[in-house]
């Protein structure tokens, strides 16, 4: 086993941390430079994205001949690890949910005429885009293929939706959406994917849903869907393919938001060391206080093993698997560590912790989505639960290297 980067993949690193300490962490100090949704203004985010294109940091999740880094699994947790130190580190890298979800997806399943039409625009960072799932009561959520109630019908030469979605990050600003929908009453084959553009008639957006925040850009939305209609060359894969195009998406980006939740935790600890050296109390530091040190240290161990979970879920992807086990385990525990970490950071601060004098309570109200997005943390334990029921002691295997 060979826990070290590649040296390429530590320098990518180490120029990713760079810039984020010298070009973007400097914004997150004025509240001049949040929108009114407490994500970065456009204007500095359109200046920084340049700066990215012209460092070579652009989309690192996207291969060289498509305008991007063509990093692997395990290169990208390195460096999306390193972007999210700042707040507003990965969307000025490209690297920012829902598009980079949608961009892997459709690199590796997409037609070359969808990917000309569909992928580039976003890797370019011309548009951005947003994936339809999610539906209101009674319709999906965790139980995608069980209750997806949109449906698509065929008439003539399109399919014609209608249905109603909720939580659809990012669909304020996006233009390219992916939408799953009902193409049949299949238990394994009645799902499908489709593309669709904004201005595309037949649909809309009910409402920019309120929530605790901060927000992604675009916010997450509830759309009605009335009749939109679609050609067979807006179809992802194929019809009752969308269960596998689902699988495809999901693992690699429930495994990019651990690599961003990382960096953040790493943050607060960052932010509560920081404090407790120069903060004085009963005529020591607080670093000397044997329950701070518990905390601090139970956290960074914590921290430790998620980004080794991480690790190992990204080495798996590289290796063809669909790490569905990694995956669920390196989402529990990272969303987990993600909300302890920061929880911890804040009590050492006491008043000023729960302030806007840090990034804290930024962080704090964040996290918190984090054991929702992406399956809930009891669907992932759930599945986790039934591969040791089906696997046994077998659950616990190593992988052995060809000799």
């Amino acid at each position: 086993m060979d826990f070290s980067l590649p040296r390429d993949i530590e320098q990518y690193r180490q120029r990713i941390s760079t810039f984020v300490e010298e070009r973007i962490m400097p914004l997150e100090k004025d509240r001049a430079n949040y929108d009114e949704h407490e994500n970065i203004v456009d204007h500095h985010l359109q200046r920084l994205r340049g700066e990215v294109k012209e460092a070579g940091l652009w989309s690192p999740q996207m291969p060289r001949e498509r305008g991007g880094m063509g990093l692997s699994m395990v290169g990208m947790a390195a460096c999306y690890e390193a972007m999210n130190r700042s707040i507003f580190g990965p969307v000025c890298f490209n690297a920012v949910a829902p598009d980079d979800g949608n961009m892997m997806v459709l690199e590796k399943v997409g037609t070359e005429a969808q990917k000309a039409r569909w992928l580039q625009p976003i890797v370019d960072g011309r548009v951005r885009s947003a994936f339809a799932l999610t539906e209101p009561h009674p319709g999906s959520g965790s139980d995608m293929a069980g209750m997806m109630q949109t449906r698509a019908e065929r008439r003539g030469d399109r399919w014609v939706i209608n249905g109603h979605k909720w939580f659809i990050t990012g669909a304020g600003l996006a233009e390219h959406f992916m939408l799953v929908a009902r193409t049949s009453d299949d238990a394994r084959k009645g799902l499908t994917v489709f593309l669709f553009h904004r201005d595309q008639p037949g649909w809309e957006i009910k409402r920019r849903i309120p929530i605790m925040g901060p927000e992604e850009h675009g916010g997450h939305c509830e759309l009605i869907f009335d009749g939109l209609e679609i050609p067979d060359d807006q179809v992802v894969l194929g019809v009752g393919e969308g269960m596998k195009v689902a699988q495809i998406r999901l693992a690699p980006a429930r495994l990019t938001h651990c690599m961003r939740w990382l960096g953040l935790a790493q943050r607060a600890m960052e932010e509560a060391l920081g404090h407790v050296e120069m903060r004085q109390a009963f005529g020591a530091a607080l670093a000397d206080n044997q329950s701070i040190q518990t905390a601090l240290g139970e956290v960074a161990m914590e921290i430790e093993v998620g980004r080794t979970l991480v690790m190992k879920a990204a080495w798996a992807l590289d290796q063809g698997s669909f790490a569905r086990k990694e995956v669920s385990m390196a989402k529990v525990a990272v969303s987990n560590v993600l909300n302890k970490a920061v929880d911890v950071a804040i009590q050492v601060h006491g008043a000023k912790g729960y302030s806007q004098d840090t990034v804290l309570e930024w962080i704090y109200r964040y996290a918190r989505q984090a054991r929702i997005v992406d399956g809930a943390t009891e669907v992932h334990q759930m599945l986790l639960a039934r591969m040791l029921r089906s696997e046994g002691n077998d659950f616990w295997h190593w992988e052995v290297a060809d000799q």
